[in-house]
């Protein structure tokens, strides 16, 4: 069977969180898009060499969850050619046998306009600036302005802009617990299953 879901949403949003969880109910492959543009960040060097080479085992990095790793991640996702290169190992990833989940900023809209389930998860930039800040400490008021640098830089980029696809299912984790929103994502999965 071929199925896949995806998740889009801002950064601290939940969508990884939630990706995971989804991808283990229903035994499918998960694949956290960020992390590949995290690795090809915190490679440095010429940007589109560095992604045309990334190995899975960039992608094992203990650094590639840290702040700076993503501010990283989302100046270099900004470049075509970044993107470019790495559309294609997502593309065949999520048509996968036996089913893919694939987290990120553009996963519904451009790498998988065709998916069986989009979800766009999101939360307000205090909400998500607080959960950050529990996770990698620092200065909370650093913390939030950082998350809405980066949310104008992934929104506002020319290329594969982080926006809801126009058939995803929203939901706002600004006020859930986490187990309610992956209740909402498995119940809609479910349902696109049938």
């Amino acid at each position: 069977m071929i199925f896949t879901v995806a998740i889009d949403g801002p950064a601290a949003a939940g969508k990884g969180t939630i990706s995971r969880a989804v991808a283990a109910r229903f035994g499918f492959a998960h694949l956290d898009t960020g992390l590949l543009y995290r690795a090809v960040g915190a490679k440095g060097g010429d940007p589109g060499e560095t992604a045309r080479r990334l190995t899975p085992e960039d992608l094992e990095r203990g650094d590639l969850r840290s702040l700076e790793a993503g501010q990283a991640a989302s100046r270099v996702a900004a470049l075509p050619e970044v993107r470019a290169a790495l559309l294609d190992f997502q593309r065949r990833f999520a048509r996968r046998p036996g089913g893919a989940v694939l987290d990120g900023r553009d996963i519904g809209t451009v790498i998988c306009p065709e998916a069986e389930a989009k979800l766009f998860v999101t939360a307000s930039p205090e909400v998500r600036a607080h959960r950050r800040w529990l996770e990698v400490g620092g200065d909370e008021t650093r913390v939030l302005a950082e998350v809405r640098e980066r949310d104008a830089r992934d929104m506002g980029r020319a290329d594969a802009p982080l926006r809801a696809a126009e058939d995803a299912v929203v939901i706002d984790t600004s006020t859930l617990a986490i187990d309610d929103a992956v209740a909402q994502a498995i119940a809609i999965i479910s349902g696109r299953l049938r």
